[in-house]
């Protein structure tokens, strides 16, 4: 096909529009070699695969392609000995992982629903577990080699961090001594050059000894590596380089093994994308609203409703073409700005979709022909340059189109004939459109000239179409009518606009009687049109109007059967909504109590909130209802020292003194205002001499308690690792602890999500990040308190 065709055709952009529904870098290279062909066969092998891929997109939705990757640098690089890196084994990796999974899921819908030219290709696809198991067992998903690649790299890097912690310990008790501290400008130990150092101040340089390492830029500041350290560095250097040989060893084995598979894992990658670009299509033919078109190679189309792709849904108007039956050639006439370009562009662009295998913006039961080839004169292509004019650019073009043509062409002319004198360029079109017309090709060209109206009244083959135009608005419409030749309106609309009566007379005489009488004709023709039109919108009213009763019913009949259901569910979602309100009413009165405490002086122990947790979730919202309801009963005299009920807290106290209509209540260790309404006597002062005391306890947390600075919620949901992170927080604030440990683990990212924004906002925490090597990694997160 030839690629100025495609051009003016806006062909480039469909490919475009495709590409970005493509999920992989391999499916995006499938979109860009796409092509029309000309083969019948090849383009509905394209269409069914389409078809397949699009009932099982609206079935299941696309297939899973993440982490498919175009390895196939990787893999040759693995086959000529090169070395890959762990980020180039882990892309191979989840390509084989992500591989897996779309089989399985093409396999799987296979199973449901036949989709069996997918099903081959899914088939095809080779699992290689032996080595995806072997990369992710030595390479962790941020691309670093694990200590369980080998069991040597596992004892280097013990004994590395092992190495480490004695340098830390060793400069950490130097920088402790006091004779030391005021030589540093900063008590803390950093790294140079891969070695432990700290910094000293420029002018005790003498008094230190050591090894020189770095200096800062002002040069206030020299970075020692102490002589008490230098041995136990140059360890640590060997270590490393130790382990960078163990790593490479490990990466070399892996390569090796990767260079085993490359031969089927290519094949893979060119399954992988033929599949990513079977559901691009199909993703492409759900946001267009397109349909599968049936396919012929016997010069037939017929468009029903077809659209312009690239117009707006909402703004493009639906054409209706037939074409290569009872008639090969449309001459199109109307008005300019009336749609004959877009209409013809429609056509050739939507050929060339079917062609290309894809899904075409029409309604069903449409069908296109596979031509061998489509060639268009579209435009004004004058170029100064060669100094062409409009007629001239447009003539080179056609000469071009006519050496060319077979009888299985189709060819899209645009004002075919305009640019030059009225009664040789008429004559010149006739003359070109019979030529192309006893060819057998099919032709659909647009003009203003009235002689090739009545030609194509004349000439079996040909029929006249126009381009609807309302003169009651004076604007076109953008219809295509096929039959019904395009009419001037020429005097019609001059009348409307203003024009003198007599003038337009006048000018009316001059129409010869001829065109009088096939300008009467057409208006006799449209005027059927529009009957038949209305006759045929009243049976689609009343066809609408019967399927939208038989729909009504039998959704009615559906509500009945589902009534039950959806009473059971709205019950249970509305269990669910009560006892989560009911849990976040418990997370305010424990709140509320750790509010009190401290405005009382009195500290609560965390296990205590606990169990008062506990014992407000498992209360059911009735329960607690019914305990804060407000007492009814005859007013009962509240003393100092009496035993009381507090009806919100369902809690017994001792009531320290009165205040008004309050009363301070001793509640175990708490002391709060109550309401005087919400109490209830329970046993008078005399009676209760054997109280406790009701001065409140005061408990301060030290290190000697069991509070550990690491805190495990790997298996906790979001809102279980919230509620025990603030609770650890709180231990190791007042256990004064200054950096403590979450561990959550990899998994999904969800809970290092949430952890690390509730960190943020924690009044507690300084500052927070993710674990270095050596502390977990990503799956833990460190937080420096206050």
């Amino acid at each position: 096909m030839d690629s100025k065709i495609l051009h003016t055709l806006d062909y480039a952009k469909i490919v475009y529009t495709l590409s970005q529904h493509a999920a992989t870098a391999l499916g995006k290279a499938e979109v860009e070699a796409l092509h029309p062909s000309p083969v019948l066969d090849d383009v509905k092998h394209a269409l069914q695969v389409t078809d397949e891929a699009y009932k099982a997109d609206r079935l299941k939705g696309s297939a899973p392609f993440g982490g498919v990757a175009d390895i196939r640098p990787s893999l040759m690089r693995s086959k000529i000995g090169g070395t890959l890196n762990p980020a180039e084994l882990l892309e191979i990796a989840e390509t084989v992982r992500g591989g897996r999974r779309v089989k399985r899921h093409v396999l799987q819908l296979h199973d449901d629903d036949p989709i069996p030219m997918l099903a081959a290709m899914a088939e095809q696809l080779t699992e290689h577990k032996p080595l995806e198991d072997a990369i992710f067992q030595c390479i962790d998903d941020q691309a670093e080699v694990m200590d369980s690649a080998s069991v040597e790299l596992a004892g280097i890097r013990r004994e590395l961090r092992s190495g480490e912690s004695r340098v830390r310990e060793k400069l950490e008790s130097l920088i402790r001594s006091s004779s030391v501290q005021k030589m540093l400008q900063d008590a803390i130990i950093t790294i140079r050059n891969d070695r432990y150092v700290i910094p000293v101040k420029q002018e005790y340089r003498s008094n230190f000894g050591g090894i020189i390492h770095d200096q800062s830029g002002s040069g206030a500041t020299l970075f020692i590596e102490p002589e008490a350290v230098v041995v136990m560095n140059n360890r640590l250097r060997e270590l490393r380089l130790a382990e960078e040989r163990e790593i490479e060893k490990i990466l070399q084995k892996l390569t090796g093994l990767t260079a085993e598979y490359a031969d089927d894992l290519t094949i893979d990658l060119d399954l992988l994308g033929k599949l990513d670009f079977a559901f691009a299509k199909a993703r492409l033919a759900h946001v267009m609203g397109a349909s599968m078109p049936r396919m012929n190679d016997r010069g037939y189309l017929k468009l029903r409703r077809g659209r312009h792709p690239l117009i707006p849904r909402e703004q493009v108007v639906p054409i209706d073409v037939e074409l290569g039956n009872q008639y090969t050639a449309i001459i199109v006439t109307g008005p300019n700005t009336g749609g004959k370009t877009v209409s013809l562009k429609t056509i050739g662009l939507l050929s060339l979709m079917a062609m290309s295998g894809l899904f075409v913006p029409a309604e069903e039961g449409s069908q296109l022909c596979v031509f061998d080839a489509l060639y268009a004169d579209i435009g004004d292509e004058q170029s100064i340059e060669q100094n062409l004019s409009t007629f001239s650019s447009h003539m080179t073009n056609i000469i071009r189109i006519l050496n060319t043509i077979t009888p299985k062409s189709l060819v899209l002319l645009d004002e075919l004939g305009a640019g030059t004198d009225p009664a040789e360029g008429s004559a010149l079109a006739i003359a070109i459109l019979e030529h192309m017309h006893k060819l057998g090709c099919r032709i659909v060209a647009t003009t203003h000239y009235s002689e090739l109206k009545a030609y194509a009244y004349d000439r079996k083959g040909i029929i006249n179409a126009s381009m609807e135009f309302d003169i009651a608005t004076l604007s076109p419409t953008y219809r295509l009518l096929v039959g019904v030749p395009g009419r001037s309106n020429a005097f019609a609309i001059a009348e409307r606009l203003g024009l003198q009566r007599g003038i337009i007379e006048h000018a009316r005489g001059e129409v010869s009687e001829e065109d009088v009488r096939v300008e009467t004709m057409i208006a006799s023709l449209e005027e059927n049109r529009i009957g038949a039109e209305h006759e045929r919108q009243t049976a689609e009213a009343l066809r609408k109007q019967l399927e939208e009763q038989r729909a009504r019913h039998e959704a009615e009949l559906r509500h009945f059967e589902e009534q039950r259901e959806k009473l059971l569910a709205k019950a249970q979602e509305e269990a669910r909504a009560v006892l989560v309100r009911a849990k976040r009413e418990a997370e305010e009165i424990i709140a509320d109590l750790r509010k009190l405490a401290q405005e009382e002086g009195a500290a609560v122990k965390d296990h205590k909130l606990t169990e008062a947790r506990r014992r407000l979730d498992e209360a059911t919202p009735e329960a607690r209802k019914a305990a804060g309801k407000p007492n009814t009963a005859k007013p009962q005299k509240i003393e100092s020292g009496d035993e009381v009920m507090v009806y919100s807290l369902g809690q017994r106290g001792h009531v320290v003194e009165l205040s008004g209509s309050e009363a301070t209540v001793q509640l175990g260790i708490l002391k709060m205002k109550v309401a005087l309404s919400d109490l209830e006597l329970v046993k008078g002062a005399e009676k209760s001499k054997t109280q406790q005391p009701k001065l409140a306890a005061s408990l301060k947390r030290t290190r000697d308690e069991n509070v550990r600075s690491e805190l495990d919620l790997r298996g906790s949901n979001l809102e279980e690792a919230i509620l025990e992170v603030d609770r650890f927080l709180d231990e190791s604030f007042l256990a004064g602890f200054g950096q403590v440990y979450i561990i959550h683990g990899h998994g999904t990212g969800v809970l290092r999500s949430g952890i690390s924004d509730f960190l943020r906002r924690h009044k507690h925490v300084k500052s927070y990040r993710l674990g270095k090597y050596g502390e977990g990694g990503a799956g833990v997160t460190v937080a420096e308190l206050k």
